[in-house]
């Protein structure tokens, strides 16, 4: 890291706008910045739409935010990028054009944009550094969400060159935690193993499907680990290049299941069906230019994967208590 990419941006009594406070990136860093001594801004959906420029300049107009950080995103796993491709690219395009203009537009100080592993090579040599950025084609089965991501880095690059706006941007692994997304048909892997093994131990089965063939392998990173790593960045570093987020090791699909069904406390097999498609074979990144800041990750796989379960049963119990009253 260049020496002059270092900076002490202070948070205490700023306005720090999360863009997407409700989904589990964006709930984490609420959670992160209660200790920080400053105004935490929100916006429901309801509230405002991220996709109308004039909605979101009206808002930010009203509230003037020092600091954002850029957690919303429309996002799923490769089922809902392969039947949804349009709302992937447009919503995604809109909503960070939107707020990144927007911030230029009234004078916020400071902007994170929250990207994705998914914007490199589908080949990229592993581990995968920053610089692989739009060396080789991309992964096409999340092709549509990466080169919206991809298109939001590059936004951020052209303001800081012409206006000299403070934008940086992170790139983080697969993520879980709590508010992740448990819906079988547009889940990432994670959840949506962790959902078919509680069901197989629930119901009595002795079998899981995986899908695909368990070989692909992937860095898992717990989210509130992520937020940490995000306040921390928004706090020290300045510079166009994107910034890896990761915890340094990767485990294949199939690990992943067995580690699930151990914490889950379910014995039960493990039935591949490949004829759905494994995805890129590879994601590891290289975080060495974050660990140079001087940041760590805290959470091992087995603890994080512990940590959702407990939080999916108490969520569990509490959404049945709601429906039964």
């Amino acid at each position: 890291m260049n020496i002059r990419n270092c900076v002490s941006y202070r948070l205490d009594g700023k306005k720090v706008w999360v863009a997407g406070h409700r989904g589990m990136v964006g709930s984490a860093v609420v959670r992160r910045l209660a200790s920080e001594g400053c105004d935490i801004l929100t916006a429901s959906r309801t509230e405002l739409d991220l996709r109308r420029q004039s909605d979101v300049e009206a808002w930010m107009d009203r509230f003037r935010p020092h600091a954002i950080i850029v957690a919303a995103a429309t996002v799923g796993g490769i089922l809902a990028n392969d039947t949804h491709p349009a709302e992937f690219l447009y919503d995604n395009l809109a909503i960070e054009a939107n707020i990144i203009h927007g911030a230029k537009q009234f004078g916020a100080e400071k902007l994170l944009l929250l990207g994705s592993s998914c914007i490199y090579p589908r080949l990229a040599d592993q581990p995968i550094q920053e610089d692989a950025l739009l060396t080789g084609p991309l992964e096409p089965t999340n092709q549509w969400y990466a080169v919206a991501k991809i298109a939001g880095i590059k936004l951020c690059q052209a303001y800081r060159r012409q206006f000299g706006s403070d934008f940086i941007s992170a790139m983080p692994p697969n993520l879980y935690g709590p508010n992740d997304n448990f819906d079988p048909v547009s889940s990432h892997v994670l959840p949506a193993l962790m959902l078919k093994a509680h069901r197989a131990k629930r119901e009595g089965r002795r079998e899981i499907e995986l899908w695909g063939t368990g070989k692909p392998r992937r860095e898992f990173m717990y989210v509130d680990d992520l937020a940490d790593a995000l306040v921390y960045l928004l706090q020290v570093y300045s510079g166009e290049d994107p910034v890896n987020v990761g915890v340094g090791y990767d485990v294949t699909i199939s690990e992943l299941a067995e580690m699930i069904m151990c914490v889950v406390g379910v014995d039960a097999q493990i039935r591949f069906n490949s004829s759905i498609p494994d995805g890129t074979p590879r994601k590891l990144l290289d975080s060495g230019r974050l660990l140079s800041m001087g940041w760590r990750p805290e959470t091992d796989l087995e603890q994080g994967l512990r940590k959702l379960y407990a939080w999916y049963l108490q969520t569990e119990s509490l959404n049945s208590e709601v429906s039964l009253g």
